[in-house]
């Protein structure tokens, strides 16, 4: 988890919502990735689903039953969904979002492990302070 911080802090200082995700395999950090919506003018460049192409694109494959996910913040709907279909093994997330799949009823794989408040404090306390800043900028 604490490399999925990392590249949620590397976001932050973009000016991108701080998300961060990084991809294990075989007890080795695979991909890493950062939301980049911004810079990309990209709605689906979120974190989880940048770390996931990169992964598919290293191991040549679609199913990445043998990966972990970490990531900074509880998936969107959208990431679940990708999640979903890739088969990843496991899942681990930070913080909760309660705009993130867990409240909106949609289910991950099956048999994808889910585990989350790994980090809580830390990668709340950076999505609170980006959205905090946000606001002042806007008054």
């Amino acid at each position: 988890m604490n490399v999925a911080l990392q590249e949620a802090f590397i976001a932050f200082h973009k000016n991108e919502v701080p998300i961060g995700a990084a991809m294990i395999y075989e007890n080795i950090v695979i991909a890493k990735a950062h939301n980049l919506t911004e810079t990309l003018n990209n709605i689906t460049a979120h974190a989880e689903i940048l770390v996931i192409n990169l992964t598919s694109n290293f191991l040549r494959k679609k199913y990445i039953r043998e990966c972990t996910l970490y990531v900074t913040v509880e998936p969107c709907i959208m990431c679940a969904g990708a999640l979903f279909w890739s088969q990843i093994g496991r899942v681990v997330c930070g913080a909760s979002n309660k705009k993130g799949f867990l409240y909106s009823g949609v289910k991950l794989h099956p048999k994808t492990e889910f585990l989350s408040g790994i980090l809580r404090d830390q990668c709340k306390n950076l999505i609170q302070k980006f959205f905090i800043v946000k606001r002042k900028e806007l008054n």
